[in-house]
């Protein structure tokens, strides 16, 4: 390995940011919104739909995220064959990336074709089917983050962490899928979501997390091209709320939550990345406890290679094999 690299190497694997909430307090807060959460019914619901791959059932699946906002899903699962056993399948929960939504079922065919069930969800709010009913109570600027951002309760932010746990939720309910083997994967905001997943619902088996935001957020709000651009807008116009702001961000900043996460993880992290910065990245990785690999890419940006979507595929090949 080249000098610098291997330098530079070192210097991320040591790079260790501390906590930005105490996590007596973070635990306490997590306790509680999801114990409130588990009263609410998931109300999972599934009606078929064309399909553009022979021998797949595609569903459009909708289910209840916090507030009981419809959050609408494909469901897709490879028929049963004859001679192929009929088992349940393992499932890829897919989780997209800011402002893009869950897309055309032609966009998991990889996943499909390595015999996965998949669950491809929206994002509240963000260009797909799905709405927001959370209110809006105070103004916020351009975009979706900065929603109710004084406050971590019934922030946008509380809102998609609790979408994603209850995603695992729904996943896990279907009768085609082990509900032992569903995996949380997404890119950019989506590994964030997958990394969240993990990190509040146990029945996350696996997750795969390329250049995952929701990292060291107090470093992105001051440097990130990332959708914590929005907030830095916001604190721009009320610079005297910056601590109320940090704090909310402590509770769903990935730095914090690391700790909580149990499954295998697979990340990767793009060294040139503007948008989710190999210090935020690793910050969180060097935090988690669980059995973890990540991938470097000095020379990447803000993408994912199609060599690192075969890595992950191999990855869960192995855990659920």
């Amino acid at each position: 390995m080249n000098d610098a690299i291997a330098r530079r190497k070192r210097e991320l694997e040591q790079y260790n940011a501390p906590s930005t909430i105490d996590p007596a307090e973070l635990n306490a807060f997590w306790s509680a919104a999801l114990d409130a959460d588990a009263n609410r019914p998931l109300g999972a619901r599934r009606e078929r739909t064309d399909s553009p791959f022979p021998g797949v059932a595609v569903d459009r699946l909708t289910y209840n995220g916090y507030d009981d906002t419809p959050i609408h899903a494909w469901f897709m699962a490879p028929e049963a064959r004859p001679g192929d056993g009929g088992g349940a399948l393992p499932c890829v929960v897919a989780f997209p990336g800011y402002t893009v939504d869950r897309g055309y079922p032609e966009r998991h065919a990889a996943w499909l074709l390595q015999g996965y069930a998949v669950l491809a969800v929206d994002v509240r709010g963000q260009g797909g089917e799905t709405g927001n009913r959370m209110p809006l109570r105070s103004g916020a600027v351009k975009g979706w983050v900065s929603g109710n951002v004084l406050e971590p309760e019934g922030s946008y932010y509380h809102a998609i962490a609790l979408d994603a746990a209850r995603a695992v939720d729904a996943a896990a309910a279907q009768p085609e899928v082990d509900a032992g083997k569903v995996a949380a994967v997404g890119g950019s905001q989506g590994g964030g979501l997958a990394l969240l997943a993990a990190a509040l619902n146990p029945k996350t088996a696996a997750v795969v997390a390329d250049i995952p935001n929701q990292c060291h957020m107090d470093y992105g709000v001051l440097h990130s091209a990332s959708s914590l651009t929005e907030v830095a807008q916001y604190l721009k116009r009320y610079p005297e709320r910056l601590g109320t702001v940090l704090r909310t961000l402590a509770h769903f900043d990935l730095l914090n939550l690391a700790p909580r996460i149990q499954a295998p993880v697979l990340m990767s992290v793009g060294w040139k990345d503007p948008v989710c910065m190999p210090e935020t990245v690793y910050a969180v990785y060097n935090r988690i406890e669980a059995d973890k690999t990540i991938v470097d890419y000095p020379f990447s940006g803000h993408e994912v290679s199609e060599a690192q979507v075969r890595i992950g595929m191999e990855f869960l090949r192995a855990r659920f094999r």
